[in-house]
């Protein structure tokens, strides 16, 4: 198993070299995909293919290399179950990538997993287990014979993802609260997240998330505010600088931005982007220079 832990925009990657074929979980984001490429290809050496990519779920920081991968390898792409139609169909109003303004190069599904399958990775057995919160349909892998969980954006050291069905009027608090006592009660001695680096003191971090869970619950505009900032950082990472005439025309027209602000906000697109604007310059993620927007790195 090689864990190759990516900094934003990507989400990390994990790669096994079995006996019979090597398989990734997660390929990242387009824009980092030939550093994804480089990084397979490293690993596997030059006589070695790579067969299967497994999709914790579909966002673009997890599934944005997948068509790169494809027509390199031929590799065999798996989604989760309830996203194979909408994948084959590429069904853009179902999903998520024009809803956040990120890009995902249309890739083709080849499998389906369906939670409770078993999984041969690296000579070892692990299973898919639901795990909703983050996104509806999102999955994450136990190894239940070396104790190790692949997270995804279910369980992070320090939090989770942004818990996106919330935002369009669906559940998800409840869900990411069952998901998080889920990987609680498998015993983990190891987690490999969606970000940041693998930690071992997952009932620790089990712990945080918790909390963390039951902060938004009790008000879903902290939800809210939290994935509009988290959007529009992903967007300025992407490309670093934004007119802030710009920013305020996304907050106008990106379909995420626009129902937030509908359902959270009792702002207009200008009012909601100046706070977001804010918001990023006081965190230190950004600064204004000149009427543009400039990402800052942490």
């Amino acid at each position: 198993m090689h864990i190759f832990e990516r900094g934003w925009l990507s989400a990390n990657n994990v790669l096994f070299t079995g006996p019979d074929e090597t398989v990734l979980v997660d390929s990242g984001y387009v824009t980092h995909g030939a550093q994804t490429l480089a990084l397979v290809r490293h690993a596997l050496g030059p006589q070695r293919k790579l067969d299967r990519v497994l999709t914790t779920h579909l966002h673009s920081d997890h599934c944005g290399g997948n068509a790169l991968l494809q027509q390199t390898f031929g590799a065999r792409i798996a989604v989760p179950a309830p996203d194979l139609a909408r994948v084959q169909a590429w069904d853009e109003d179902q999903l998520s990538f024009r809803a956040t303004g990120q890009q995902c190069p249309r890739f083709t599904a080849d499998e389906a997993i369906q939670p409770g399958t078993e999984l041969q990775l690296g000579g070892h057995c692990w299973q898919a287990l639901a795990a909703p919160g983050h996104e509806a349909h999102s999955l994450v892998f136990w190894c239940p014979s070396e104790g190790i969980v692949i997270s995804a954006d279910a369980l992070w050291e320090n939090g989770f993802g942004v818990v996106f069905p919330e935002l369009q009027g669906e559940p998800g608090f409840d869900e990411a609260r069952a998901t998080l006592e889920l990987i609680g009660s498998l015993d983990a001695r190891l987690a490999i997240p969606g970000h940041g680096r693998p930690f071992t003191d997952v009932k620790a971090a089990v712990g945080r998330a918790l909390a963390r869970a039951d902060y938004l619950s009790a008000d879903p505009v902290r939800n809210a505010q939290n994935a509009v900032k988290v959007i529009l950082k992903f967007l300025l990472l992407e490309r670093q600088r934004m007119p802030l005439a710009e920013v305020a025309e996304l907050f106008r027209t990106t379909p995420l931005f626009v129902t937030a602000r509908e359902r959270f906000f009792k702002q207009d697109a200008q009012e909601l982007a100046d706070w977001v604007v804010w918001s990023l310059r006081r965190a230190g993620a950004a600064k204004v220079e000149e009427g543009v927007l400039v990402n800052r790195d942490f």
